[in-house]
């Protein structure tokens, strides 16, 4: 017999559907609502108090990062439980907003991705180039396939990417690693460079175990796309240009990604100390 939060979050999760959500936004609310059902044990979602959920959302062992994603999936979980009936309020809702330090770049240092370049498998080197080189996410990763590839009118190669939202950009690749791609998608059954289980490729969450696992602890996929958006804005000092290939909606959350190139504050030492 299914347990009452199992048939509750898979009924929740068809109110989603419903409501246009995106499968990578459906499958982290899931996530968020089968992981909150294991603290709480027998207890029934609707007999939680307010006291219950922010309990939980204390754990000491939360990022704020994470907890403020945990409760944005609890209010909208116990805001489809008001809208249909099962609950009188929303508990979730209730709870203290979650303050979020701004971040600051946090670029791979190159000999750190040399070394792990050089000690990979032709599989896992080349999802650490997409992330180093064209900057995607690992959830971009996972998902290209040889039909994302367009060849330019001046033979340049640029790959289609389908970022958060459904939303595309198409971001300029060195041609040794569109080659790669190629080459990839060659022995693939399906297109798909990483070939998987989950809709025909891996699994965001296992591409990027893949490469943290191939580098030093505390530096991962998205450490990499720091050192892409870093690495770039250095060329032109073009922030704009970064944000489109990054695929960020906000040029502010592109500022969080992009490390000031040194020799740009060096100057500008030296400009106040001759002004």
């Amino acid at each position: 017999m299914r347990t009452i939060w199992a048939q509750a979050i898979d009924d929740w999760c068809v109110w989603l559907v419903a409501a246009g959500q995106k499968r990578g936004t459906r499958n982290l609310r899931r996530y968020h609502l089968e992981r909150f059902s294991r603290y709480v044990g027998d207890v029934s979602p609707w007999a939680l108090s307010l006291d219950d959920v922010v309990r939980i959302l204390a754990r000491p062992d939360w990022a704020a990062e994470t907890r403020r994603s945990a409760r944005s999936s609890l209010t909208s979980f116990y805001r489809w439980a008001q809208a249909t009936g099962r609950v009188g309020e929303n508990v979730a809702a209730l709870t203290p907003t979650v303050s979020v330090r701004q971040g600051t770049p946090r670029p791979t240092p190159e000999n750190i991705l040399r070394d792990a370049l050089m000690a990979s498998d032709d599989r896992v080197r080349l999802m650490l180039r997409l992330a180093a080189y064209a900057g995607l996410r690992r959830c971009e990763i996972c998902r290209v396939h040889q039909d994302d590839l367009v060849q330019m009118v001046d033979c340049t190669w640029e790959l289609v990417v389908v970022g958060k939202g459904d939303k595309r950009r198409q971001v300029p690749l060195l041609d040794d690693l569109a080659r790669q791609i190629r080459e990839a998608a060659e022995g693939s059954p399906n297109g798909y460079i990483f070939p998987g289980q989950i809709n025909g490729h891996l699994s965001p969450e296992y591409v990027g175990k893949l490469v943290s696992s191939a580098l030093p602890v505390g530096w991962a996929a998205h450490s990499l796309r720091h050192r892409f958006a870093s690495a770039a804005y250095s060329v032109e000092r073009d922030l704009r240009a970064v944000q489109e290939l990054l695929g960020h909606s906000d040029v502010r959350t592109t500022q969080i990604y992009t490390a000031v190139p040194s020799d740009a504050k060096r100057r500008a030492v030296l400009g106040a100390a001759v002004a």
